[in-house]
């Protein structure tokens, strides 16, 4: 079973830049869609951006589209949500979440599907 754990949230000042990280002990990211999760107090986890297994299909909600970038990086066994412009309205725990698929490049952004998930990691952005 794998585990995944997820990393790099800190307090930053809006217009800041972070990088998270998304990383597994017994199993390959490879083998699963990755997707970072952001839950605010009082809503529901939303899906920020995904990728599938190959790398060659990715989703961003429409709040991060030009300011996040997903990536996979294989020999690392880690995949990045590097985060710039950043502004209060991102402040949340963030979660990577795996999604078993056969299929190397669907990507899937239900929080339903996903199998495994990490601890979560906090960003607070100041104003």
């Amino acid at each position: 079973q794998v585990q995944l754990e997820d990393s790099g949230g800190r307090s930053v000042q809006a217009g800041g830049s972070l990088r998270l990280t998304c990383t597994a002990n017994g199993g390959e990211l490879n083998n699963y869609v990755i997707g970072w999760f952001r839950q605010a107090p009082g809503q529901e986890r939303e899906c920020v951006a995904a990728i599938s297994r190959n790398g060659d299909d990715s989703y961003y909600a429409n709040s991060v589209k030009g300011r996040f970038t997903i990536s996979r990086d294989d020999a690392m066994n880690a995949v990045y949500l590097q985060m710039n412009g950043l502004n209060p309205d991102d402040t949340a725990v963030y979660f990577c979440g795996a999604d078993r698929r056969l299929s190397l490049s669907v990507v899937t952004t239900n929080s339903n599907d996903y199998d495994y998930w990490g601890q979560g990691t906090r960003v607070t952005v100041s104003s």
